[in-house]
């Protein structure tokens, strides 16, 4: 599985604070940290990026690209014109830049798929509709035909998107993390040949912090059964990019036992694979979540 490092983010005091000094130390610090820990592609975040984005996202991406040039990047913002600025500049790399992301509402992707096309971008295919977050994987689906269709229209073929059905944090919309299960199982029925990929941290927004690589490792190993292609992740999580990596075919094998209801019983197992089939069961809704799953 591919990672996207997430951790070039505005959301970040100290990266926040390089980009708005424009101080390339800590943003190539970071950049080469990622790199380091094995990811495959680096997210770089500006968030809306409204008043500035328009020159800070090329310069960030030449300040990262003076120190990592054979790793590519995903554009990050909301602000479409700071994207195609940023592209302008992009040195080549041997995969495709990644622009992140084209919802599927019309007003976004009609402006986007028309920069996507011209600069050979790949780009993550949001299923955030007109109506927000849909409601469930029928929902997903639609919206998924409609981007696609749009794309291709335009000369893009599947394999250069990467659909993104949105995780969202277990503990106040679990129902939503079985539906991407079932999404992301429908996927290449719907788009052959598409690739995938997810905020995969989403899942563990709102939980304690010492809970969240539990769970983001357990819905990783769910979501790959289920052909997830890629995720953007922490790099701080060398478990997680262990897993992804398959150097730890002994969880994956927990977790998938745990899913066909076929793993041992949790108080018969060491507390390291205990621990994954209780994570198992929450996501699934097989046992309501609370901050004390794991010690239950």
């Amino acid at each position: 599985m591919f990672c996207i490092g997430e951790s070039l983010n505005v959301m970040s005091k100290k990266i926040g604070t390089a980009f708005k000094e424009r101080n390339p130390k800590p943003i190539q610090e970071e950049a080469l940290f990622q790199k380091s820990k094995g990811m495959d592609y680096i997210d770089i975040n500006l968030g809306p990026a409204k008043k500035d984005g328009v020159e800070l996202m090329p310069w960030v991406v030449q300040t990262v690209q003076e120190v990592v040039n054979d790793i590519p990047l995903a554009l990050d913002t909301s602000n479409i014109d700071a994207i195609e600025a940023a592209l302008k500049v992009y040195k080549p790399t041997e995969k495709p830049v990644l622009i992140n992301s084209i919802m599927c509402r019309p007003e976004r992707y009609q402006k986007m798929i028309p920069i996507a096309a011209e600069y050979n971008a790949d780009f993550i295919a949001l299923m955030w509709g007109p109506e927000g977050l849909p409601r469930d994987e029928n929902e997903r689906a639609a919206l998924c035909v409609e981007l696609l269709y749009a794309a291709n229209e335009a000369g893009i073929p599947n394999e250069r998107i990467w659909v993104d059905g949105i995780v969202t944090p277990v503990n106040i919309q679990q129902p939503q993390l079985m539906s991407l299960l079932a999404f992301q199982a429908m996927l290449q029925d719907i788009a052959p040949g598409a690739k995938s990929t997810c905020g995969l941290s989403n899942i563990s927004n709102g939980p304690p912090t010492h809970l969240r690589p539990i769970l983001n490792q357990t819905y990783m190993i769910m979501l790959e059964r289920n052909g997830m292609y890629s995720v953007i992740s922490d790099p701080l999580d060398e478990r997680l990019t262990e897993i992804a990596k398959g150097k730890r075919p002994d969880i994956v094998e927990m977790v998938h036992k745990a899913m066909d209801g076929e793993a041992p019983a949790a108080n018969t197992l060491p507390k390291e694979m205990a621990d994954y089939v209780k994570t198992v069961d929450v996501i699934l809704g097989r046992t309501l979540y609370s901050d004390s799953w794991l010690e239950i």
